[in-house]
């Protein structure tokens, strides 16, 4: 048979006799001897106190109880020194947390605790730095194919306009997509779309002229829906006194992957021919859909891993995050901001995209520069231009945490956009020297990217929940700006100068300038 005894309750002593077991059930006799057992019962008087003690025994299916009664004499038990050593493993094991959390904080701080809001940032400047190397690329790349098929300056602007066929479509269809479906799957679609269609360009080359103008088209496709895409993610990720830095870190991108693939092209050329242009940088766009895929969200909200503390801070100044059904067509059209935006636009994009697709022939047939000193001498704008957006976006955010409207940054900065490219191309018939013609670029084009913390960032102001729409309707000016722009150089310079066509920039320069400063407001013209 097996026994235990259970502590009972105390109770102060009372006045009568031990009772007798003699009559109970458990007796000493029937119980098989066990092991003795003890209670040590500390007890802050001298009082006598008795104690009653469950005991239970069970053997064979039967179990029998009772109580048992007993003396406790209280004895005096000093437990300071057991205390002390508690106190002190107490310590000991705390300080091992503290440096146990201490440490983990250390390797996870510099990567969990970086805002995820900048990562999302980061990944949309990584796109958009594939996205003007791929497109890059053909302006140096075209001086080698154009001698190898005997193509004339006119099929030469035909074949860079022709990315603009596929690039104006996608517009509008990019804007709508990314407003309603979500920006993370548009901006996935175009960046492996675009990497498809560079990839097959020099295939489509050796097809025939046909061919390579409809890759150069689709290719255009793909790279039409990533503005309007990366507006939709950062008008739902970025706080209004983040915006101008935000967006400018992004289309500096755009700048320095002109000077990748400018700086790069022409060794890759030297080295392996002009088709593994093409083929290396297309195969970079795979490698970058994975990554954005496992990292982004569309918003705030559909991310879990977001910490509470940033998403607090994102939703603060936040717009709406309700899904856009219905773009309301004729509202955004009413709207004279929204034409200052449309007119600006194309007005800003006509200069841009010539200098983009016609600077390397400018440095080889007016500057003398042989292939490797076009490309490495086209870095040099951009890099000034990757330098000025950046210094542009914090001087706008810094004006704007100073008290200065929206409305005033704004004009601000598009106004240096406008009047110094508009200044610098003016002298370029003034100079004989390179250097200097380099240098007038480069001071043209950084004071070009002052745009970026002007119209580049008022999609988002004037109608920030339907900033990529709004940025498809006035993007799709500006890609006309350069399909016109773009194959009417090629005409203008079989039948005129490179100053003609300076005139031109400059003459829309003004025009922009004028239509902005009367017409565009920072604050929120559209909810």
């Amino acid at each position: 048979m097996n026994a235990r005894a259970l502590l009972y309750s105390f109770s102060p002593k009372p006045n009568i006799a031990p009772p007798d077991f003699s009559a109970t059930k458990i007796s000493a006799d029937n119980l098989r001897p066990q092991t003795p057992f003890r209670f040590r019962v500390r007890i802050r008087n001298r009082e006598q106190y008795c104690c009653f003690v469950r005991v239970s025994g069970g053997g064979g299916g039967n179990r029998r109880g009772g109580k048992v009664f007993a003396d406790v004499k209280s004895e005096a038990y000093d437990i300071s020194e057991s205390v002390d050593k508690f106190d002190k493993g107490l310590s000991d094991v705390v300080s091992v947390k503290e440096d146990l959390e201490a440490e983990s904080a250390a390797e996870v701080s510099w990567l969990q605790e970086f805002p995820k809001r900048w990562v999302i940032v980061v990944l949309c400047f990584s796109a958009f730095l594939l996205c003007n190397m791929d497109r890059v690329n053909m302006s140096i790349a075209i001086l080698p194919m154009s001698a190898e098929y005997n193509w004339n300056p006119a099929t030469v602007g035909l074949i860079q306009s022709s990315f603009f066929w596929g690039y104006l479509l996608t517009q509008i269809a990019g804007g709508i997509w990314a407003d309603t479906v979500g920006g993370k799957q548009v901006l996935a679609f175009g960046v492996i779309w675009w990497s498809i269609a560079t990839i097959l360009t020099p295939v489509a080359a050796k097809i025939g002229l046909p061919f390579l103008l409809v890759v150069r088209a689709f290719m255009g496709i793909g790279e039409g829906v990533a503005m309007p895409a990366m507006n939709n993610i950062l008008s739902k990720w970025i706080p209004v006194a983040e915006r101008s830095r935000s967006l400018a870190l992004v289309y500096s991108g755009m700048y320095l992957g002109s000077v990748t693939g400018l700086a790069f092209s022409p060794y890759l050329i030297h080295q392996f021919g002009w088709p593994s242009v093409f083929y290396s940088s297309g195969s970079l766009g795979t490698v970058w859909f994975a990554v954005w895929l496992s990292k982004a969200h569309s918003s705030p909200l559909e991310d879990p891993e977001l910490r509470p503390a940033e998403k607090k801070l994102i939703l603060a100044s936040s717009i709406s995050k309700e899904p856009v059904k219905v773009i309301p067509w004729k509202l955004i059209l009413s709207k004279a901001p929204v034409w200052a935006l449309i007119v600006s636009h194309f007005c800003h994009n006509w200069g841009t995209f010539i200098l983009l697709t016609w600077m390397p022939t400018y440095y080889n047939q007016v500057l003398k520069f042989n292939l490797t000193e076009s490309g490495l001498f086209c870095v040099l704008p951009w890099l000034t231009m990757a330098f000025s957006a950046n210094l542009g976006g914090w001087i706008a955010d810094t004006l704007v945490s100073k008290g200065f409207s929206v409305t005033r940054v704004r004009k601000i900065m598009q106004t240096i956009g406008f009047l110094g490219p508009a200044f610098f191309l003016t002298q370029l018939s003034h100079i004989n020297s390179p250097a200097m013609a380099v240098l007038c670029m480069a001071c043209s084009q950084g004071t070009d990217a002052f745009s970026q913390s002007g119209l580049y960032s008022n999609h988002q102001d004037i109608a920030p929940r339907y900033s990529g729409v709004l940025l498809g309707l006035s993007n799709t000016a500006g890609v006309l700006a350069g399909v016109f722009g773009t194959a009417s150089t090629g005409y203008i310079l079989q039948h005129g100068s490179w100053d003609d066509e300076f005139k031109v920039s400059v003459g829309l320069y003004l025009v922009g300038t004028v239509v902005w400063n009367l017409f565009s407001t920072g604050e929120k013209v559209i909810d």
